[in-house]
């Protein structure tokens, strides 16, 4: 099936709130969590190897499930959604979670581009 826009055949609108996010500001948000659960680590816990990714998973969870989105996806103007809108509930951060972390899922992206962790997971990422 052909679609004019990604997030056509999810109801989404084109452009404009809850329209699917584009790759740029994905990549933003992504950037900026990094970041954030960098300088966490560089402050609080330098020399542990699993505490940057520890920080950035309970980041992720924390902000998603509580604020619709991670501390990036706030600052580029996302929100993470379940398909059909309301909240993400706790099981559908949790799962994004953990499949973000393992990495592969968020560079396999489908037609409406969305990342396998969150085609998996029931969610959305659209703009505020």
């Amino acid at each position: 099936m052909d679609q004019a826009f990604p997030g056509e055949r999810l109801g989404r609108p084109r452009l404009g709130p809850q329209s699917v996010a584009r790759p740029g500001r994905r990549i933003a948000g992504i950037l900026i969590d990094f970041g954030v659960s960098f300088a966490v680590y560089a402050l609080f816990f330098f020399g542990d190897q699993w505490a940057s990714l520890i920080i950035f998973a309970v980041l992720q969870y924390v902000f998603i499930t509580l604020f619709s989105g991670s501390i990036g996806h706030l600052a580029a103007g996302l929100r993470v959604t379940p398909l059909r809108g309301g909240w993400c509930g706790l099981w559908r951060p949790a799962l994004r979670t953990i499949l973000l972390c393992l990495f592969v899922p968020a560079v396999i992206w489908d037609r409406d581009q969305r990342g396998l962790h969150d085609v998996l997971s029931g969610l959305v990422i659209v703009r505020a």
